[in-house]
Protein backbone atom coordinates (compact mmCIF):
# COMPACT_ATOMS: atom_id res chain seq x y z
CA UNK A 1 0.00 0.00 0.00
CA UNK A 2 1.22 3.77 -0.89
CA UNK A 3 2.12 5.86 2.00
CA UNK A 4 0.81 8.72 -0.15
CA UNK A 5 -3.53 9.54 -0.80
CA UNK A 6 -4.75 7.81 -3.17
CA UNK A 7 -9.01 7.72 -3.25
CA UNK A 8 -11.28 6.97 -5.51
CA UNK A 9 -14.93 7.54 -7.18
CA UNK A 10 -15.99 4.68 -8.64
CA UNK A 11 -19.77 5.39 -10.22
CA UNK A 12 -21.37 2.67 -12.57
CA UNK A 13 -22.61 3.85 -16.02
CA UNK A 14 -25.88 2.87 -15.41
CA UNK A 15 -27.30 6.11 -15.72
CA UNK A 16 -27.38 10.10 -14.75
CA UNK A 17 -25.17 10.93 -11.88
CA UNK A 18 -27.41 11.22 -8.42
CA UNK A 19 -26.44 13.95 -6.33
CA UNK A 20 -25.45 11.41 -3.59
CA UNK A 21 -23.01 10.51 -5.73
CA UNK A 22 -21.41 13.64 -6.56
CA UNK A 23 -20.98 14.13 -2.57
CA UNK A 24 -19.08 11.24 -2.38
CA UNK A 25 -16.89 12.67 -5.21
CA UNK A 26 -16.38 16.20 -3.37
CA UNK A 27 -15.39 14.55 -0.39
CA UNK A 28 -12.57 11.74 -1.97
CA UNK A 29 -11.69 15.35 -3.61
CA UNK A 30 -11.48 17.30 -0.96
CA UNK A 31 -9.87 14.57 1.16
CA UNK A 32 -7.21 14.12 -1.28
CA UNK A 33 -6.66 17.67 -2.03
CA UNK A 34 -6.31 18.20 1.50
CA UNK A 35 -3.33 15.76 1.97
CA UNK A 36 -1.63 16.50 -1.54
CA UNK A 37 -2.50 13.15 -2.82
CA UNK A 38 -4.27 11.71 -5.77
CA UNK A 39 -7.87 12.36 -6.60
CA UNK A 40 -9.12 8.63 -9.36
CA UNK A 41 -11.99 7.84 -11.45
CA UNK A 42 -12.94 4.29 -12.04
CA UNK A 43 -15.74 3.20 -13.84
CA UNK A 44 -17.27 -0.20 -12.50
CA UNK A 45 -18.71 -1.58 -15.66
CA UNK A 46 -18.89 -5.31 -14.66
CA UNK A 47 -22.57 -4.88 -14.76
CA UNK A 48 -22.40 -4.76 -18.64
CA UNK A 49 -26.51 -5.43 -19.09
CA UNK A 50 -27.31 -2.67 -16.83
CA UNK A 51 -24.56 0.27 -18.26
CA UNK A 52 -26.12 3.09 -20.66
CA UNK A 53 -24.51 4.85 -23.63
CA UNK A 54 -23.43 8.25 -22.69
CA UNK A 55 -23.68 7.69 -18.95
CA UNK A 56 -19.91 8.00 -18.33
CA UNK A 57 -19.22 10.76 -20.63
CA UNK A 58 -21.89 12.13 -18.71
CA UNK A 59 -20.01 11.54 -15.42
CA UNK A 60 -17.13 13.10 -16.14
CA UNK A 61 -18.98 16.14 -18.02
CA UNK A 62 -20.03 16.46 -14.52
CA UNK A 63 -17.17 16.50 -12.58
CA UNK A 64 -15.85 19.18 -15.10
CA UNK A 65 -18.69 21.10 -14.45
CA UNK A 66 -18.11 20.98 -10.86
CA UNK A 67 -14.61 21.77 -11.24
CA UNK A 68 -13.57 18.72 -9.15
CA UNK A 69 -11.57 16.94 -12.40
CA UNK A 70 -9.54 13.45 -11.49
CA UNK A 71 -5.74 13.13 -11.81
CA UNK A 72 -6.35 9.59 -13.36
CA UNK A 73 -9.37 8.58 -15.62
CA UNK A 74 -10.23 6.68 -18.26
CA UNK A 75 -9.70 9.83 -20.46
CA UNK A 76 -6.25 10.61 -18.54
CA UNK A 77 -4.65 7.44 -17.12
CA UNK A 78 -1.98 6.75 -14.87
CA UNK A 79 0.25 4.06 -14.23
CA UNK A 80 -2.48 2.26 -12.48
CA UNK A 81 -4.89 1.74 -15.71
CA UNK A 82 -6.58 0.48 -17.59
CA UNK A 83 -9.98 2.43 -15.59
CA UNK A 84 -12.64 0.84 -16.95
CA UNK A 85 -13.10 -2.90 -15.15
CA UNK A 86 -14.46 -3.95 -18.29
CA UNK A 87 -11.12 -3.84 -19.46
CA UNK A 88 -9.43 -5.59 -16.31
CA UNK A 89 -10.61 -8.87 -16.59
CA UNK A 90 -7.35 -10.80 -17.09
CA UNK A 91 -6.17 -9.36 -13.32
CA UNK A 92 -9.65 -10.45 -11.99
CA UNK A 93 -9.31 -13.79 -13.57
CA UNK A 94 -6.14 -14.43 -12.11
CA UNK A 95 -6.66 -13.05 -8.40
CA UNK A 96 -10.13 -15.51 -8.56
CA UNK A 97 -7.85 -18.93 -8.88
CA UNK A 98 -5.58 -17.52 -6.24
CA UNK A 99 -8.44 -18.31 -4.18
CA UNK A 100 -9.86 -21.32 -5.08
CA UNK A 101 -6.69 -22.89 -5.56
CA UNK A 102 -6.17 -21.79 -1.59
CA UNK A 103 -9.31 -22.95 -0.66
CA UNK A 104 -10.64 -19.90 0.19
CA UNK A 105 -13.17 -20.16 -2.49
CA UNK A 106 -15.05 -22.16 -4.92
CA UNK A 107 -17.28 -23.17 -7.73
CA UNK A 108 -20.60 -23.38 -7.36
CA UNK A 109 -22.79 -24.95 -9.69
CA UNK A 110 -26.19 -24.68 -8.81
CA UNK A 111 -29.33 -23.84 -11.08
CA UNK A 112 -31.18 -21.06 -10.73
CA UNK A 113 -34.31 -23.40 -10.45
CA UNK A 114 -32.65 -24.99 -7.42
CA UNK A 115 -32.08 -22.14 -5.45
CA UNK A 116 -35.21 -20.63 -5.96
CA UNK A 117 -36.54 -24.11 -4.57
CA UNK A 118 -34.50 -24.20 -1.43
CA UNK A 119 -35.73 -20.77 -0.91
CA UNK A 120 -39.65 -21.90 -1.12
CA UNK A 121 -38.65 -24.42 1.07
CA UNK A 122 -36.89 -22.39 3.86
CA UNK A 123 -39.86 -19.99 3.65
CA UNK A 124 -42.73 -23.03 4.07
CA UNK A 125 -40.57 -23.43 7.49
CA UNK A 126 -40.71 -19.68 8.18
CA UNK A 127 -36.96 -19.63 7.42
CA UNK A 128 -34.59 -17.43 5.11
CA UNK A 129 -32.23 -19.17 2.58
CA UNK A 130 -28.71 -18.63 3.13
CA UNK A 131 -26.25 -19.68 1.10
CA UNK A 132 -23.60 -20.20 3.43
CA UNK A 133 -21.35 -22.32 6.10
CA UNK A 134 -24.94 -23.96 6.95
CA UNK A 135 -26.27 -25.42 3.83
CA UNK A 136 -22.87 -25.27 1.64
CA UNK A 137 -22.35 -29.02 1.58
CA UNK A 138 -25.76 -29.59 0.57
CA UNK A 139 -25.70 -27.75 -2.47
CA UNK A 140 -24.15 -28.38 -5.80
CA UNK A 141 -20.42 -27.04 -5.56
CA UNK A 142 -16.92 -27.99 -5.58
CA UNK A 143 -16.53 -28.37 -1.77
CA UNK A 144 -18.58 -31.87 -2.09
CA UNK A 145 -18.25 -32.68 -6.06
CA UNK A 146 -14.37 -32.89 -5.56
CA UNK A 147 -11.80 -31.76 -7.98
CA UNK A 148 -12.60 -34.79 -11.08
CA UNK A 149 -15.98 -34.03 -11.12
CA UNK A 150 -15.54 -30.01 -10.76
CA UNK A 151 -12.89 -30.38 -13.55
CA UNK A 152 -15.57 -32.18 -15.62
CA UNK A 153 -18.41 -29.68 -15.12
CA UNK A 154 -16.06 -26.79 -15.80
CA UNK A 155 -14.60 -28.71 -19.13
CA UNK A 156 -17.88 -29.02 -20.03
CA UNK A 157 -19.10 -25.64 -19.93
CA UNK A 158 -21.34 -25.88 -17.04
CA UNK A 159 -22.39 -22.39 -16.05
CA UNK A 160 -20.80 -21.76 -12.79
CA UNK A 161 -20.47 -18.95 -10.15
CA UNK A 162 -17.12 -18.41 -7.47
CA UNK A 163 -17.96 -17.92 -4.21
CA UNK A 164 -16.31 -16.69 -0.93
CA UNK A 165 -15.58 -18.98 1.32
CA UNK A 166 -17.03 -16.62 4.34
CA UNK A 167 -16.80 -18.64 7.31
CA UNK A 168 -16.45 -22.42 8.73
CA UNK A 169 -17.66 -24.25 11.71
CA UNK A 170 -14.81 -23.51 14.51
CA UNK A 171 -13.39 -19.96 13.68
CA UNK A 172 -14.79 -17.12 15.34
CA UNK A 173 -18.17 -15.50 14.16
CA UNK A 174 -17.40 -11.65 15.60
CA UNK A 175 -15.59 -10.04 12.92
CA UNK A 176 -14.65 -6.08 13.86
CA UNK A 177 -14.21 -3.79 11.18
CA UNK A 178 -12.85 -0.14 11.93
CA UNK A 179 -14.34 3.09 9.98
CA UNK A 180 -13.03 6.43 10.67
CA UNK A 181 -16.54 8.00 10.88
CA UNK A 182 -18.63 5.50 12.39
CA UNK A 183 -15.51 3.81 14.65
CA UNK A 184 -15.52 -0.24 15.16
CA UNK A 185 -18.42 -1.93 13.48
CA UNK A 186 -18.48 -5.68 14.75
CA UNK A 187 -20.51 -8.02 12.27
CA UNK A 188 -21.15 -12.14 13.11
CA UNK A 189 -20.39 -13.88 9.99
CA UNK A 190 -22.49 -16.96 10.71
CA UNK A 191 -25.18 -14.63 9.27
CA UNK A 192 -23.72 -13.69 6.32
CA UNK A 193 -24.12 -15.82 3.04
CA UNK A 194 -20.69 -17.05 0.46
CA UNK A 195 -21.07 -14.17 -1.33
CA UNK A 196 -20.52 -14.30 -5.31
CA UNK A 197 -17.02 -13.33 -6.43
CA UNK A 198 -16.94 -13.94 -9.93
CA UNK A 199 -19.27 -15.42 -12.85
CA UNK A 200 -19.00 -17.77 -15.81
CA UNK A 201 -19.41 -14.98 -18.22
CA UNK A 202 -15.77 -14.14 -17.06
CA UNK A 203 -17.11 -10.84 -15.04
CA UNK A 204 -16.16 -10.23 -11.54
CA UNK A 205 -19.10 -9.13 -9.43
CA UNK A 206 -19.01 -5.42 -7.39
CA UNK A 207 -17.43 -7.13 -4.47
CA UNK A 208 -14.53 -8.92 -5.87
CA UNK A 209 -13.47 -6.15 -8.18
CA UNK A 210 -13.87 -3.58 -6.20
CA UNK A 211 -10.88 -5.30 -3.34
CA UNK A 212 -8.81 -5.95 -6.27
CA UNK A 213 -9.08 -2.81 -7.61
CA UNK A 214 -8.44 -0.71 -4.84
CA UNK A 215 -5.34 -2.51 -4.02
CA UNK A 216 -3.58 -2.74 -7.56
CA UNK A 217 -4.92 1.38 -7.66
CA UNK A 218 -2.67 1.00 -4.59
CA UNK A 219 -6.39 3.39 -2.68
CA UNK A 220 -5.33 4.07 0.84
CA UNK A 221 -9.06 5.27 1.72
CA UNK A 222 -11.87 4.32 0.48
CA UNK A 223 -14.46 6.80 0.91
CA UNK A 224 -18.16 5.73 0.06
CA UNK A 225 -21.67 5.75 0.90
CA UNK A 226 -23.45 4.09 3.93
CA UNK A 227 -25.35 1.64 1.70
CA UNK A 228 -21.90 -0.41 1.53
CA UNK A 229 -21.32 -0.24 5.20
CA UNK A 230 -22.69 -3.97 5.14
CA UNK A 231 -19.61 -5.21 2.34
CA UNK A 232 -17.50 -4.04 4.74
CA UNK A 233 -17.01 -7.07 6.41
CA UNK A 234 -16.49 -9.17 3.40
CA UNK A 235 -14.32 -6.83 1.43
CA UNK A 236 -12.10 -7.05 4.79
CA UNK A 237 -12.43 -10.52 4.91
CA UNK A 238 -11.09 -10.63 1.44
CA UNK A 239 -8.34 -8.53 1.75
CA UNK A 240 -7.20 -10.92 4.71
CA UNK A 241 -7.92 -13.81 1.94
CA UNK A 242 -5.10 -12.20 0.21
CA UNK A 243 -2.92 -11.08 2.87
CA UNK A 244 -3.11 -7.55 1.72
CA UNK A 245 -3.12 -4.27 4.07
CA UNK A 246 -6.64 -2.71 3.52
CA UNK A 247 -7.32 0.59 2.87
CA UNK A 248 -8.79 3.16 5.92
CA UNK A 249 -12.66 3.24 5.29
CA UNK A 250 -15.04 5.89 5.87
CA UNK A 251 -18.99 5.38 4.82
CA UNK A 252 -21.01 8.33 4.51
CA UNK A 253 -24.27 8.69 5.78
CA UNK A 254 -26.91 8.90 3.91
CA UNK A 255 -28.76 12.30 2.01
CA UNK A 256 -32.33 12.40 2.76
CA UNK A 257 -35.55 13.33 1.13
CA UNK A 258 -36.74 16.85 1.66
CA UNK A 259 -39.31 15.42 4.76
CA UNK A 260 -36.59 13.64 6.37
CA UNK A 261 -37.64 10.20 5.51
CA UNK A 262 -36.05 7.85 3.30
CA UNK A 263 -33.07 8.20 1.44
CA UNK A 264 -33.28 10.45 -1.78
CA UNK A 265 -33.76 9.00 -5.18
CA UNK A 266 -33.06 9.83 -8.64
CA UNK A 267 -36.98 10.10 -9.05
CA UNK A 268 -37.50 12.61 -6.30
CA UNK A 269 -36.66 15.97 -7.68
CA UNK A 270 -39.05 15.12 -11.00
CA UNK A 271 -41.62 14.01 -8.36
CA UNK A 272 -40.99 17.36 -5.97
CA UNK A 273 -39.32 19.92 -8.64
CA UNK A 274 -35.95 20.84 -8.26
CA UNK A 275 -32.80 19.29 -9.58
CA UNK A 276 -31.02 15.89 -8.58
CA UNK A 277 -28.02 16.09 -11.26
CA UNK A 278 -25.31 17.68 -11.92
CA UNK A 279 -26.25 18.64 -15.68
CA UNK A 280 -28.71 18.07 -18.00
CA UNK A 281 -29.24 14.23 -19.00
CA UNK A 282 -30.06 13.44 -22.68
CA UNK A 283 -31.68 16.58 -23.52
CA UNK A 284 -35.07 15.52 -21.21
CA UNK A 285 -33.97 15.97 -17.53
CA UNK A 286 -32.62 19.43 -16.06
CA UNK A 287 -29.71 19.50 -13.96
CA UNK A 288 -28.80 21.90 -11.22
CA UNK A 289 -26.80 23.82 -14.58
CA UNK A 290 -29.61 24.10 -16.43
CA UNK A 291 -31.86 25.18 -13.27
CA UNK A 292 -29.40 28.19 -12.44
CA UNK A 293 -27.04 26.92 -10.10
CA UNK A 294 -23.21 28.14 -9.93
CA UNK A 295 -21.05 25.19 -9.69
CA UNK A 296 -19.40 26.33 -6.73
CA UNK A 297 -22.92 27.04 -4.77
CA UNK A 298 -23.71 23.13 -5.91
CA UNK A 299 -20.72 22.14 -3.83
CA UNK A 300 -21.10 24.18 -1.00
CA UNK A 301 -24.11 22.97 -0.09
CA UNK A 302 -23.29 19.33 -0.66
CA UNK A 303 -20.37 19.91 1.23
CA UNK A 304 -22.44 21.08 3.84
CA UNK A 305 -25.11 17.36 3.45
CA UNK A 306 -23.21 15.90 6.45
CA UNK A 307 -20.27 17.61 6.91
CA UNK A 308 -19.51 21.06 8.96
CA UNK A 309 -16.35 22.34 10.54
CA UNK A 310 -17.13 23.02 13.67
CA UNK A 311 -17.87 26.96 13.04
CA UNK A 312 -20.68 29.56 12.45
CA UNK A 313 -20.31 29.70 8.49
CA UNK A 314 -21.85 28.69 6.10
CA UNK A 315 -20.36 29.69 2.89
CA UNK A 316 -16.95 28.21 1.26
CA UNK A 317 -15.72 28.39 -1.61
CA UNK A 318 -13.71 24.80 -3.11
CA UNK A 319 -9.75 26.16 -1.73
CA UNK A 320 -11.82 26.98 1.77
CA UNK A 321 -13.35 23.50 2.02
CA UNK A 322 -10.16 22.27 0.94
CA UNK A 323 -8.30 23.47 3.49
CA UNK A 324 -10.88 22.81 6.08
CA UNK A 325 -12.11 19.00 5.29
CA UNK A 326 -11.67 16.19 7.90
CA UNK A 327 -13.31 13.12 7.45
CA UNK A 328 -13.39 12.20 11.80
CA UNK A 329 -16.04 15.63 11.18
CA UNK A 330 -18.46 13.59 9.13
CA UNK A 331 -22.19 12.96 10.58
CA UNK A 332 -23.31 9.37 11.34
CA UNK A 333 -26.98 10.48 10.83
CA UNK A 334 -28.52 10.90 6.76
CA UNK A 335 -28.73 14.97 6.47
CA UNK A 336 -32.02 16.31 5.04
CA UNK A 337 -31.92 17.71 1.19
CA UNK A 338 -33.42 20.88 1.75
CA UNK A 339 -34.25 22.28 -1.63
CA UNK A 340 -35.17 26.13 -0.49
CA UNK A 341 -31.69 26.37 1.61
CA UNK A 342 -29.91 24.80 -1.80
CA UNK A 343 -31.44 28.02 -3.44
CA UNK A 344 -30.26 30.55 -0.18
CA UNK A 345 -26.88 29.06 -0.69
CA UNK A 346 -26.93 29.92 -4.62
CA UNK A 347 -28.17 33.30 -3.73
CA UNK A 348 -25.21 33.89 -1.59
CA UNK A 349 -22.73 32.80 -3.96
CA UNK A 350 -23.81 35.04 -6.74
CA UNK A 351 -23.68 38.02 -4.06
CA UNK A 352 -20.28 37.18 -3.76
CA UNK A 353 -18.94 37.38 -6.98
CA UNK A 354 -16.99 40.47 -8.18
CA UNK A 355 -18.93 42.90 -10.03
CA UNK A 356 -16.73 41.94 -13.09
CA UNK A 357 -17.32 38.05 -13.17
CA UNK A 358 -21.30 39.38 -12.70
CA UNK A 359 -21.31 41.63 -15.41
CA UNK A 360 -19.42 38.96 -17.60
CA UNK A 361 -22.36 36.41 -16.61
CA UNK A 362 -24.84 38.95 -17.77
CA UNK A 363 -23.12 39.92 -20.86
CA UNK A 364 -23.42 36.06 -21.63
CA UNK A 365 -26.85 36.24 -21.33
CA UNK A 366 -27.57 39.80 -23.19
CA UNK A 367 -25.83 38.59 -25.84
CA UNK A 368 -28.03 35.09 -26.18
CA UNK A 369 -30.91 37.18 -26.38
CA UNK A 370 -29.69 39.24 -29.27
CA UNK A 371 -28.91 42.41 -27.93
CA UNK A 372 -25.11 43.42 -27.55
CA UNK A 373 -23.21 46.08 -25.18
CA UNK A 374 -19.71 47.05 -25.39
CA UNK A 375 -20.01 50.36 -22.89
CA UNK A 376 -18.43 48.28 -19.55
CA UNK A 377 -19.44 51.38 -17.21
CA UNK A 378 -23.11 50.56 -18.61
CA UNK A 379 -22.54 46.69 -18.01
CA UNK A 380 -21.19 47.60 -14.35
CA UNK A 381 -23.56 49.63 -13.64
CA UNK A 382 -26.30 47.39 -14.45
CA UNK A 383 -24.38 44.60 -12.66
CA UNK A 384 -24.57 46.74 -9.58
CA UNK A 385 -28.59 47.18 -9.50
CA UNK A 386 -29.68 43.18 -10.66
CA UNK A 387 -27.01 41.87 -8.19
CA UNK A 388 -29.27 41.73 -5.19
CA UNK A 389 -32.63 40.48 -7.10
CA UNK A 390 -31.20 37.31 -8.55
CA UNK A 391 -31.10 33.96 -6.82
CA UNK A 392 -30.91 32.04 -9.51
CA UNK A 393 -29.01 32.24 -12.93
CA UNK A 394 -32.15 31.64 -15.00
CA UNK A 395 -33.61 34.90 -13.16
CA UNK A 396 -31.16 36.95 -15.17
CA UNK A 397 -33.37 38.09 -18.09
CA UNK A 398 -36.35 38.82 -16.43
CA UNK A 399 -34.35 41.36 -14.60
CA UNK A 400 -32.37 42.58 -17.57
CA UNK A 401 -34.68 42.70 -19.90
CA UNK A 402 -36.25 46.37 -18.41
CA UNK A 403 -32.68 47.71 -19.98
CA UNK A 404 -32.88 46.38 -23.50
CA UNK A 405 -37.06 46.36 -23.65
CA UNK A 406 -39.51 48.22 -22.82
CA UNK A 407 -42.94 46.50 -21.51
CA UNK A 408 -45.38 45.87 -24.27
CA UNK A 409 -48.25 45.45 -22.31
CA UNK A 410 -48.62 46.91 -18.03
CA UNK A 411 -49.87 45.68 -14.53
CA UNK A 412 -53.75 46.12 -14.47
CA UNK A 413 -53.96 46.00 -10.87
CA UNK A 414 -50.96 48.48 -10.24
CA UNK A 415 -52.35 51.16 -12.66
CA UNK A 416 -55.37 50.94 -10.60
CA UNK A 417 -53.64 51.46 -7.94
CA UNK A 418 -51.19 54.28 -9.07
CA UNK A 419 -52.85 55.79 -11.60
CA UNK A 420 -54.37 59.75 -10.44
CA UNK A 421 -56.01 62.50 -12.42
CA UNK A 422 -52.51 64.18 -12.11
CA UNK A 423 -50.93 60.82 -13.56
CA UNK A 424 -50.90 61.97 -17.32
CA UNK A 425 -49.40 65.54 -16.69
CA UNK A 426 -46.86 64.28 -14.79
CA UNK A 427 -45.74 62.39 -17.09
CA UNK A 428 -45.94 64.83 -19.65
CA UNK A 429 -43.49 66.92 -17.65
CA UNK A 430 -40.83 64.29 -16.52
CA UNK A 431 -40.36 64.04 -20.45
CA UNK A 432 -40.36 67.64 -20.96
CA UNK A 433 -37.88 67.70 -18.21
CA UNK A 434 -35.48 65.12 -19.84
CA UNK A 435 -35.82 66.33 -23.41
CA UNK A 436 -33.78 69.80 -21.89
CA UNK A 437 -30.78 67.66 -21.39
CA UNK A 438 -29.17 64.58 -22.71
CA UNK A 439 -27.40 63.77 -19.56
CA UNK A 440 -27.79 64.23 -16.25
CA UNK A 441 -26.51 62.66 -12.67
CA UNK A 442 -28.01 60.17 -9.73
CA UNK A 443 -28.43 63.89 -7.92
CA UNK A 444 -29.71 65.70 -11.03
CA UNK A 445 -32.12 63.40 -11.72
CA UNK A 446 -33.47 62.98 -8.75
CA UNK A 447 -33.96 66.64 -8.25
CA UNK A 448 -35.61 67.35 -11.82
CA UNK A 449 -38.44 64.56 -10.84
CA UNK A 450 -38.86 66.36 -7.42
CA UNK A 451 -38.84 69.48 -9.17
CA UNK A 452 -41.81 68.02 -11.34
CA UNK A 453 -43.79 66.58 -8.48
CA UNK A 454 -43.23 69.70 -6.61
CA UNK A 455 -44.79 71.78 -9.58
CA UNK A 456 -48.29 69.52 -9.14
CA UNK A 457 -48.00 70.02 -5.32
CA UNK A 458 -47.57 67.24 -4.69
CA UNK A 459 -44.66 64.46 -3.26
CA UNK A 460 -42.44 62.59 -5.28
CA UNK A 461 -43.68 59.17 -3.93
CA UNK A 462 -47.20 60.14 -5.86
CA UNK A 463 -44.93 60.89 -9.22
CA UNK A 464 -42.43 57.56 -8.90
CA UNK A 465 -45.51 54.45 -8.94
CA UNK A 466 -46.74 55.26 -12.52
CA UNK A 467 -43.70 56.11 -13.56
CA UNK A 468 -42.42 52.92 -12.78
CA UNK A 469 -45.08 51.46 -14.92
CA UNK A 470 -44.88 53.25 -17.84
CA UNK A 471 -40.71 52.44 -17.96
CA UNK A 472 -40.86 48.36 -16.31
CA UNK A 473 -44.78 47.53 -16.34
CA UNK A 474 -45.17 47.02 -13.08
CA UNK A 475 -44.33 48.11 -9.65
CA UNK A 476 -41.04 45.92 -9.01
CA UNK A 477 -37.45 46.49 -10.42
CA UNK A 478 -34.52 47.71 -9.14
CA UNK A 479 -33.69 50.93 -8.18
CA UNK A 480 -35.96 53.84 -10.35
CA UNK A 481 -33.70 56.53 -10.43
CA UNK A 482 -30.77 54.22 -11.06
CA UNK A 483 -32.68 52.66 -14.02
CA UNK A 484 -34.01 56.13 -15.73
CA UNK A 485 -29.99 57.27 -15.34
CA UNK A 486 -28.84 53.81 -17.42
CA UNK A 487 -31.65 53.80 -20.09
CA UNK A 488 -30.84 57.21 -20.69
CA UNK A 489 -33.41 60.27 -21.40
CA UNK A 490 -34.33 59.68 -25.28
CA UNK A 491 -35.20 55.54 -24.15
CA UNK A 492 -36.95 56.91 -20.65
CA UNK A 493 -39.41 60.26 -22.96
CA UNK A 494 -39.89 56.85 -26.04
CA UNK A 495 -41.43 54.40 -23.15
CA UNK A 496 -43.35 57.43 -21.81
CA UNK A 497 -44.90 58.18 -25.32
CA UNK A 498 -45.48 54.63 -26.17
CA UNK A 499 -47.29 54.20 -22.98
CA UNK A 500 -49.35 57.06 -22.90
CA UNK A 501 -50.58 55.74 -26.67
CA UNK A 502 -51.03 52.19 -25.05
CA UNK A 503 -52.77 53.00 -21.64
CA UNK A 504 -55.86 54.19 -21.68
Amino acid sequence: MANSVRVRFAPSPTGPLHIGGVRTALYNYLYARKHRGQFVLRIEDTDQKRSVDGAEEYIQSCLAWLGIQPDESPTQPGSFGPYRQSERRNLYQKHILELVDRGLAYYAFDTAESLEHHRKDHEKRGKTFTYNWHNRMKLSNSLILGKEKTKEKLDSGHPYVVRFLMWEEGEPSLFTCSDIIRGSVSVDCKLLDDKILYKSDGMPTYHFANVVDDHLMEISQVIRGEEWLPSLALHLKLYDAFGWTPPEFAHLPLILKPGGKGKLSKRDGDKMGFPVFPIKWKGEIMGFKEEGYLPEAVLNFLALLGWNDGGENEIFLLKELISLFDLERVHHAGARFDPEKNKWFNQQHIQRLSLSDFSSLCKAVIENHGFVVNDEKKLKSIGIMIQPRVVLTTELWRELKVFFEGPKDYDENALQKVWKEKTLGLLHAVAEMLSRSEEMTLEELKDGLKGVAEDAGLGLGVLMGPLRIVIVGSLSGPDLISLLNALGAKEVIRRIDFALKAIK
